[in-house]
């Protein structure tokens, strides 16, 4: 099990059923990566599949969407790589706006 929290930005808290923070504990066996989080919350997290779109690209986070990991850049931290530990935060923030 995996205790990380996830926060949606910049409006990215509508993909998301309208909500920007969440505390998940995720059944994981053996390392848990950025990668497995980003199918988790596709998986589980986004209800409408053609929201998915906004929030994944070719298996990654979108451009234009600042993802950090505990505040630093996640290209400093290995990106999609990543093992996630137990209390990490992370943090999508969507730089895109809809007009």
């Amino acid at each position: 099990m995996v205790k990380v929290k996830v926060e949606f930005l910049g409006g990215l808290d509508v993909v998301f059923d309208k909500q920007r923070t969440y505390d998940l504990d995720i059944p994981s066996e053996g390392e848990f990566t950025v990668k497995d989080l980003l199918d988790y919350l596709v998986t589980n997290m986004i209800k409408n599949p053609k929201d998915v779109e906004m929030f994944i690209e070719d298996g990654t986070v979108r451009p234009g969407i600042i993802t950090l990991i505990n505040d630093a850049d996640w290209e400093l931290e290995g990106e999609l790589e990543y093992v996630i530990e137990d209390g990490d935060i992370v943090s999508f923030t969507s730089t895109l706006h809809g007009g």
